[in-house]
């Protein structure tokens, strides 16, 4: 099996998710309140790979 074959398939998706993760983490760092301890968020963010990102930008921010 070939894996650089997937690699331009892969790649955008390593990078997607990658960036949402600085994202999250940098959005994360400047909230003054979030639901939930920010530990917390920051290892789902981290953990979880994109699908934790997503999840906080939807369910661990508050509105201000």
């Amino acid at each position: 099996m070939e894996l650089l074959a997937y690699w331009p398939l892969i790649l955008p998706i390593f990078v997607l998710q990658f960036v949402l993760a600085v994202i999250g983490l940098i959005s994360l760092s400047r909230a003054e309140e979030v639901r939930g301890p920010k530990w917390m968020w920051v290892f789902i963010i981290v953990l979880l790979n994109m699908f934790g990102s997503i999840l906080y930008f939807v369910v661990g921010r508050k509105d201000v």
